[in-house]
């Protein structure tokens, strides 16, 4: 039988794309630009806004293209058909996405490729340049975010080795995470490293509009308005909800006080390490993985980031790098047939699962590490990545955009 457009599931994915908007602009720009110095909160944002821009253009043009069309040279890039959008009909359905126009499917994918380079700002904010972080975006989606994309959802070499990653827990989490730990080793230290938040109500606003928009980013991944969805979305707030307390009682067991940015951060990490695992455990599996998550990322943050020396300024390595990281993994552990057909993981008789895992992990974050070292280090010779001494100084909202957050 020809597949046939259904409607309903044409209209959870459109909400699904807006979803997953809303959590780059406004979620990622009020989640970032609260956490930063008032004198660079313009900056801040604008960097997630800028970011967006550029990957939909981007993706449209030639992105989608390379990203999901018919694979070839073994599985390394696809095959760039429909180059500028060209003979995509209005009503010509997916061939991912069976049900619903390729329109939707391709703005759906656009949306994730916008938030996974939009994460990266979140390590290098308050002491990069604006010109050099958009020449980055353009590079970074175009070398970096397409052929790993197309690596694990584009049919792939990591793709055809069985790798599971329901929503992006490899392909946006570990993704970003590993490129901004390769970003700021270029950039280096800012002159003043504290975080004191300036306004953390921003980031708490930010954090429950990502939580909101990641039941598009999560449910709307199992391309249609059915069961799996459903249980994408369930396990999806409840591993956020179990990272949350897990966080909070780690600040008690810490400080004896819980926090509200431990608290959101919590939040964060289990929304990330769910992700690839969101459409294929149970919801048992979601509370195990949200209730550890908060561990590996509060390790990273307090221990391994002052032991290594990194400045990640907004800690995106530390979450959804190493959050992204556990969540892979653990998709090899938990992943349950009954949930999800096309997964079986250790716990369920697949041991092998967590192989496959592992070298997709490994393969990835190496190729991320590296390619975004040497996209960063070209552009610093041609332009130069860091401020001045004295734009870093006095903020970069009034020295790079001549403007200011509070005229107060």
């Amino acid at each position: 039988m020809d597949p046939v457009l259904n409607s309903g599931d044409t209209a959870w994915m459109l909400i699904s794309t807006a979803l997953v908007m809303i959590m780059t602009v406004p979620g990622v720009a009020l989640f970032y630009g609260g956490l930063t110095k008032k004198v660079n909160v313009l900056n801040t944002m604008f960097m997630s806004l800028i970011a967006f821009s550029i990957a939909s253009i981007i993706w449209v043009l030639y992105g989608y293209q390379f990203t999901f069309g018919e694979d070839m040279l073994m599985g390394i890039i696809g095959n760039p058909a429909n180059l500028l959008f060209s003979g995509i009909g209005v009503d010509q359905l997916s061939t991912l996405a069976t049900t619903v126009p390729e329109t939707v499917f391709i703005a759906f994918q656009m949306t994730f490729a916008a938030i996974t380079v939009a994460l990266v700002s979140g390590a290098v904010v308050e002491r990069m340049k604006v010109s050099s972080w958009m020449v980055f975006v353009a590079a970074w989606v175009s070398l970096v975010y397409v052929p790993i994309a197309h690596w694990v959802w584009g049919g792939g070499f990591l793709a055809q080795l069985g790798a599971l990653d329901f929503a992006g827990g490899t392909v946006v989490h570990i993704n970003s995470g590993v490129a901004a730990l390769a970003l700021i080793l270029l950039l280096g230290k800012r002159k003043d490293t504290k975080l004191l938040p300036h306004q953390l109500g921003y980031s708490v606003l930010g954090a429950a509009l990502l939580w909101f928009g990641w039941f598009g980013f999560n449910a709307g991944s199992a391309l249609t308005a059915g069961g799996l969805a459903g249980s994408a979305f369930i396990a999806t707030n409840t591993a956020a909800a179990a990272a949350m307390v897990s966080w909070v009682i780690i600040d008690y067991l810490k400080t004896g006080k819980p926090t509200v940015l431990g608290a959101i951060s919590g939040a964060i990490a289990g929304l990330v390490a769910i992700t690839p695992a969101a459409g294929f455990v149970t919801v048992q599996g979601a509370v195990i993985i949200g209730l550890v998550t908060s561990v590996v990322s509060y390790l990273s943050i307090s221990y391994l980031k002052p032991k290594l020396g990194y400045d990640d300024a907004l800690d995106v390595f530390g979450i959804h790098g190493m959050s992204g990281l556990w969540g892979a993994l653990a998709t090899g552990l938990f992943a349950a047939p009954f949930i999800n057909e096309l997964g079986t993981g250790l716990f369920y008789g697949n041991p092998g699962q967590l192989l496959t895992q592992v070298i997709a992990v490994v393969v990835v974050a190496g190729y991320s590490f590296v390619a975004t070292l040497i996209i960063g280090k070209v552009i610093d010779r041609v332009m130069g990545l860091r401020v001045e001494d004295k734009e870093e100084i006095e903020g970069l909202d009034i020295n790079l955009h001549e403007e200011t957050g509070y005229r107060i």
